[in-house]
């Protein structure tokens, strides 16, 4: 178990990093503002599962090993950011199902497999997180406790606050949504939205 003391710490430590923008925030914000707080739940299944794999794997020790060839992500990376690249390019126009329809016709949405794709990928495929867990999770781990132990739990309040954070994101997505809800107004949110997809994916492949 993790001593409390330790838990006092970590908690807002890792909070306040996970509260601050960055590509997996940002996905969670466009999404929100596309598809929706309930259908953006799907990205964060997957966003999670990859910062839990990162995390463990951090913890674990392979994080380094990964860190010291950095060619390992270079095709991920470059595959996982020219497709959001894609899909950036899709909503700017309006087009696609990640987009705003500008009809009131019902179109198909994104499937919710599509969607844990790209949260799994954009988590898996960003060497600064593998880079911040193998900074962040070893001066919380006690060398005289069993290592399993220790790191499901802090994989667990890792998970719990990012879901937390993601949450936060989509809601702002959504609101933003409802700002500019109106007819008039989705081609320019589907532009917003795209841009902003596109940044992920270019902060995804050169990052």
């Amino acid at each position: 178990m993790i001593k409390l003391s330790l838990l006092s710490v970590f908690v807002p430590t890792f909070f306040l990093v996970s509260l601050t923008p960055g590509m997996c925030m940002t996905l969670a914000m466009v999404l929100g503002m596309t598809q929706g707080v309930r259908r953006t739940l799907w990205m964060m299944i997957g966003e999670l599962v990859g910062v839990g794999l990162v995390a463990a794997a951090a913890g674990a020790g392979v994080a380094t090993l990964m860190l010291r060839h950095p060619e390992l992500f270079s095709v991920f990376k470059w595959v996982g950011g020219a497709y959001l690249g894609y899909l950036g390019v899709m909503m700017w126009r309006s087009r696609g199902r990640m987009a705003i329809p500008l009809e009131t016709l019902d179109t198909p949405k994104a499937s919710r497999r599509q969607l844990a794709l790209q949260g799994f990928v954009t988590a898996v495929a960003n060497p600064k997180g593998w880079a911040f867990f193998v900074a962040l999770l070893p001066p919380f781990l006690d060398a005289s406790l069993p290592l399993a132990s220790q790191l499901l739990a802090l994989v667990g309040v890792i998970l719990l606050i990012e879901f937390l954070c993601l949450l936060l994101y989509a809601g702002g997505g959504r609101t933003a949504r409802q700002l500019l809800g109106e007819s008039t107004h989705v081609r320019l949110l589907n532009r917003i939205a795209g841009s902003l997809m596109v940044g992920v994916g270019a902060w995804l492949a050169f990052g």
